[in-house]
């Protein structure tokens, strides 16, 4: 079943479908219409490679916005929450953080099956597994990273001592609710025996690093989640897909970038998003941890727990699109589904690799 059966035009076609579309035009239109954005017939196609969420480019007359909802049911619970998403980003662009503007939320799962939120369209590149022709020149390459850095210190630089973002979350034991999150939805979606989720679980609670500060925290910031401008030297234009974030210890950022930051020398994991970093030009992980730590000064020691985390994380996330692949739930996503058969023990054998480098 291809993509554009994700699409249909009108409910009456849902019927016809062999699982529920993602887009329903003919009620998208009558969403739009009543939050005022845009008039006339609506024009959708998916955009970004999100294996989890799902975004959406909708044209019409006088809009071009995006849509982003979450996948399918059924839902992990506390998964997938677009009306807390949406709520973030809309604290977070007053207080300088470059995100998309929020247009209209949907709580009503009855639209489309799930909450979803319209946003602004930013026209900008994603550095992925190519590198626009204007950031490809050594200098623009070493700019990326540095930006890349730069921007998680202006988010861990917000002020969560006032005002609605103080609300988003309870950063006291953060690390060691994350641990014990992860470690019931493994229980939820795993499907067959890896016993080093269980093994690395103990260890990341009988390691668990003292918290140095609190921040807001993204929870998947890295670069394949930076929108850059398409023109000039490398500038962030917006931070992208905001469904993790939270107050809590800022490390577990550093530690996701670094881990999942592609790096020539070292083995490829599933979870390198953005292979070009391993090419020269780029900082490299120590570098981009030094840059952050000049405007912070925190004791990075325990840093390899915190990249065991991510990825020990990562693997449980990428288990549960794996275990909805062999049900047949992401037939649009067949060939990264089957990757991950494989790729979640590989993801498993990295965390563990950075769990071997702790003091």
């Amino acid at each position: 079943m291809g993509r554009m059966q994700d699409i249909v035009q009108t409910t009456a076609e849902v019927a016809r479908t062999e699982r529920p579309p993602l887009l329903i035009l003919e009620r998208v239109e009558e969403f739009l219409d009543a939050a005022g954005i845009g008039s006339g017939p609506v024009h959708a196609h998916r955009i970004g490679e999100g294996q989890s969420n799902v975004t959406f480019r909708i044209k019409r007359h006088a809009a071009d916005v995006v849509l982003r909802r979450g996948p399918r049911p059924p839902l992990p619970p506390t998964t997938h929450d677009m009306v807390r998403e949406a709520h973030i980003q809309s604290l977070l662009a007053p207080l300088g953080i470059p995100v998309p503007k929020i247009l209209a939320v949907c709580a009503d799962a009855n639209v489309l099956g799930v909450p979803f939120y319209v946003m602004s369209h930013v026209d900008g590149d994603v550095v992925t597994d190519t590198v626009p022709e204007h950031l490809d020149a050594p200098a623009q390459r070493r700019a990326t990273s540095e930006a890349a850095a730069d921007m998680v210190v202006r988010l861990h630089s917000v002020d969560i001592e006032s005002g609605d973002i103080a609300g988003i979350g309870r950063p006291d034991g953060y690390l060691k609710r994350q641990v014990q999150r992860f470690s019931a939805l493994w229980e939820m979606v795993g499907s067959r025996e890896l016993p080093q989720v269980a093994q690395l679980a103990h260890w990341l609670e009988a390691n668990r690093p003292v918290t140095q500060r609190n921040t807001v925290i993204h929870g998947d910031y890295r670069l394949g989640n930076l929108m850059f401008s398409r023109q000039g030297p490398a500038h962030v234009k917006s931070v992208l897909d905001w469904e993790m974030a939270t107050l809590g210890d800022p490390l577990a950022d550093l530690g996701y970038l670094t881990a999942t930051y592609a790096q020539a020398g070292t083995p490829a994991t599933l979870l390198e998003l953005t292979p070009v970093t391993a090419q020269p030009g780029y900082l490299n992980r120590a570098d981009m941890a030094q840059r952050y730590n000049a405007h912070f000064d925190l004791d990075l020691s325990a840093l390899p727990w915190y990249q065991t985390l991510a990825l020990w994380k990562a693997a449980i996330f990428s288990e549960a699109i794996h275990t909805r692949w062999k049900r047949g739930e992401r037939a649009d996503g067949s060939a990264f589904g089957a990757a991950l058969e494989a790729g979640v023990p590989r993801l498993l054998e990295a965390a563990a690799a950075h769990a071997a480098k702790l003091p």
